[in-house]
């Protein structure tokens, strides 16, 4: 075989292995989006776990068949494959099978997804699951915790099973000597189970000492931790930089007394999980302090519109987190009326060839509706519908007045006698 053909053979053979990998990464995607994956997580989802193309697609298919028959809702299945892929790895669906019948059998109180998080921890523990029943029990009779306090600690801090007993009780006795009732520490627990991971003497006081000192009361403590006990997993200094960027807003006297209407520990608290989830999609810690500064109507909004409004932002949008640093008033507008129903006027510009220039965030957020309407809306027609705000087709405009208002200001009009006249006259005439 000559040179020219040896090349052209593994030109040959390379061009088709590459065609049967992006095959296989095909036929990946459409099974796992067959079993409700969102189609935007699904390309990133197998990028970061390159071992699911080398697996076997019956086993694959094996697998997600096996774990969507445990009952548990698709939307929380889901989110524990992305976070743990290695549920789909062969020797845990074996685990799975071999032990998940006798674990049911033991624990019948537990929920499926409770008994796969066990599983799941047990796993990576290298532990025998069958062989946890003593600190199961422990939990219940010398923690005193309800079925379904242990089932949250299971299912949100898998790790408890290798916390020692002395670390739970230092947490527990720490709680209810601050002036929590024992009912309530369970409560507290239930809802925030990575409190029994927190070290006392290095997180718990120190985070303590540090509400104190900002000038907070222990009543207004006790309130927000039996509120959202999520609250404990501030890190230290974290709920000082929140309350300095609260106190040096400068808005409007309304915005701010939204922001403060709970309290002020709990607008500190908001700060931080808005803080948390735009940390999340890529903001560093600065910026995103920065935005929510500049923008304290984000403050307001749930995290839920915020991860929205986010979301929009990168997926349909295709710009950057970072654009928020330059442009904040974005996450601070009306996702429907302002963000969606502009877009959708650039989107139908665009396609018709109407906009021949780059469009960015700024020109989306920044003009006033009005502007937005007469420079995007108006000289289009077939945006009016698009748009909705001031096309007058199915929107009722509000009167600044109620009907009939004008007639109270006319001036009341009286009859006009011959006598009034001469008056006049004669008075007109004096003053010639």
């Amino acid at each position: 075989m000559t040179l020219g053909a040896k090349y052209a053979n593994a030109r040959f053979l390379g061009s088709t292995s590459a065609f049967s990998h992006y095959r296989k990464k095909i036929a990946v995607a459409n099974l796992f989006q067959k079993y409700g994956f969102p189609s935007s997580l699904i390309p990133s989802f197998i990028s970061r776990n390159p071992s699911l193309l080398h697996s076997p697609l019956p086993q694959l298919h094996h697998s997600l068949t096996t774990l969507f028959s445990l009952r548990i809702p698709q939307n929380d299945l889901v989110s524990l494959l992305t976070t743990n892929p290695s549920l789909l790895h062969h020797s845990f669906h074996h685990t799975l099978q071999s032990r998940l019948p006798h674990l049911q059998t033991r624990f019948p109180t537990l929920s499926p997804s409770t008994l796969l998080n066990l599983l799941l921890s047990s796993t990576k523990l290298h532990l025998d699951p069958l062989q946890l029943s003593p600190k199961l029990n422990a939990l219940k009779t010398d923690f005193a915790f309800s079925d379904a306090t242990v089932a949250s600690i299971l299912e949100g801090f898998p790790d408890v099973v290798v916390t020692s007993e002395n670390e739970i009780a230092s947490v527990i006795d720490f709680l209810a000597g601050f002036g929590i009732p024992r009912d309530e520490v369970d409560l507290v627990v239930r809802s925030f189970p990575r409190v029994l991971a927190l070290s006392v003497e290095q997180r718990l006081m120190p985070l303590f000492r540090e509400i104190k000192e900002l000038g907070f009361s222990n009543r207004e403590m006790r309130i927000e931790i039996t509120r959202d006990p999520r609250i404990l997993g501030m890190e230290i200094g974290e709920l000082t930089r929140c309350l300095r960027l609260i106190e040096s807003l400068k808005c409007r006297e309304s915005i701010k007394e939204r922001v403060i209407g709970s309290g002020l520990m709990r607008a500190c608290f908001e700060v931080k999980l808005r803080v948390d989830c735009l940390c999340g999609y890529g903001l560093t810690r600065r910026d995103a302090l920065k935005v929510i500064w500049k923008e304290p109507r984000v403050i307001c909004y749930e995290v839920g519109d915020v991860e929205r409004k986010v979301e929009f932002l990168v997926q349909r949008m295709k710009c950057s987190v970072e654009c928020l640093a330059d442009v904040p008033k974005y996450l601070g507008v009306n996702f429907e009326k302002q963000i969606v129903a502009r877009y959708s006027v650039v989107e139908c510009l665009r396609g018709k060839g109407a906009i021949g220039f780059e469009f960015g965030l700024k020109d989306l957020v920044m003009p006033s509706r009005l502007r937005f309407y007469n420079l995007y809306v108006k000289p289009y027609p077939e945006c009016e519908k698009i748009y909705g705000r001031f096309s007058g087709r199915g929107v009722q405009v509000k009167t600044k007045h109620p009907a009939g208002l004008w007639k109270l200001f006319k001036p009341q009009k009286f009859a006009e006698r011959d006598e009034d006249v001469k008056s006049v006259r004669s008075f007109m005439e004096s003053l010639v």
